[in-house]
């Protein structure tokens, strides 16, 4: 081959950004050899040679975005035009003249003027944010022009030359917030649990995620998927929970499969292993994808309460709090107890307000069981 261009790097996946090219221009590589290590939405993924030969030409630079199936790396000497491992094809289209309007002293364009290269994702892109393509300027260096360039194109940014473009775990976790904004209709309640009687060393974590288990079990509404388009939902008896784990390159949710037939020590185990790999970018990707509900833990930096965003096709997220200590009644007396807040989000699209109540009821009364 002669081109080897960004190979599908996951489901979902449309883009990479690279991080560092371990070979430059002019080097003998053997196939199989690292070439370069690039950021996706879910984690930094090392990228192998598909063959032998000499690297002619590298394209883009660290901190510079490729689509799936743009070229990445051009191998010298080699004639023929396969293109291996490519995903997807580029439409080439060349704009009809037929109605176009010529005047005195003016010629045609040339054919190669009204090529446009673009993918029909990209060309129906433009359509929807109102872009004329053959005005947008392809910053690919084989000329293809990616989605990138029709948002900067149909967006003036306000803040300037110097503002910094979002990438990887941060461009993603936008999107996916953009998406919420855009489609969940939320709704979110909000309560306390008192844990005055959990003991010093309580694995807070867990205890709330074996209550999650049982308000599953009894309203079980909760933990679907939920599709606006076609207004239909789907119920999960397993519970996949997705713990929003905060870090320097963004916000990741790694999934806890099954929580609930595991044990709270094997919960534990797989919450540390979770923490490492995600502090590494090592996690796997299947792992970040197929949550049923969503778990949010802010209360470990600060805050109360809190309105936690539903990022479809799941129902809900759950929010704790930080914890508290808090004058309650207790039989006519004051006594100071241990508060969690708790703040429930769902979409009201795919569930009722009283399935959230009787869901959020239920982690309360096993929260405050001994």
């Amino acid at each position: 081959m002669r081109f080897f261009k960004l190979p599908d790097l996951g489901e979902g996946i449309p883009e990479a950004d690279i991080v560092k090219w371990h070979v430059k221009e002019g080097d003998q590589v053997d196939e199989d050899q690292l070439l370069v290590s690039v950021e996706t939405a879910k984690a930094v993924v090392d990228v192998p040679s598909p063959q032998s030969g000499e690297i002619g030409k590298l394209f883009g630079k660290p901190g510079e975005t490729l689509r799936t199936g743009e070229p990445l790396v051009e191998f010298a000497g080699v004639q023929d035009a396969d293109t291996g491992t490519v995903v997807g094809k580029l439409e080439e289209a060349i704009e009809s003249t037929d109605n176009e309007q010529f005047f005195i002293g003016a010629s045609p364009s040339t054919a190669d003027s009204r090529r446009i290269r673009a993918t029909p994702a990209v060309r129906a892109l433009a359509q929807r944010l109102g872009v004329d393509i053959s005005t947008v300027e392809s910053s690919s260096p084989v000329g293809n022009i990616t989605a990138e360039d029709v948002e900067k194109t149909a967006y003036t940014s306000p803040l300037g030359e110097d503002a910094e473009t979002l990438r990887g775990v941060r461009k993603h976790m936008a999107r996916n917030m953009t998406v919420s904004g855009e489609s969940v209709v939320p709704v979110t309640l909000c309560d306390d649990a008192d844990i005055q009687c959990w003991k010093k060393d309580e694995d807070i974590i867990v205890r709330v995620m074996l209550a999650i288990v049982a308000a599953c079990r009894a309203e079980p509404s909760l933990n679907a998927w939920f599709d606006g388009k076609t207004f239909s939902r789907r119920l999960f008896e397993q519970v996949h929970l997705g713990v929003a784990v905060d870090s320097t390159q963004g916000l990741f949710v790694p999934i806890m499969r099954d929580i609930g037939n595991r044990s709270a020590q094997h919960l534990r185990k797989g919450l540390d292993v979770m923490r490492r790999d995600v502090e590494s970018r090592t996690i796997p990707q299947d792992e970040l994808k197929g949550a049923t509900m969503t778990l949010s833990n802010f209360g470990t930096l600060a805050g109360r309460y809190a309105t936690p965003i539903v990022v479809p096709p799941m129902v809900c997220i759950l929010g704790t709090g930080v914890i508290r200590e808090e004058p309650v009644a207790v039989d006519g007396k004051v006594e100071v107890h241990r508060i969690m807040p708790l703040s429930l989000s769902f979409d009201h699209r795919a569930a009722t307000g009283g399935e959230a109540a009787r869901f959020l009821a239920m982690i309360i009364q096993k929260l405050q069981t001994v």
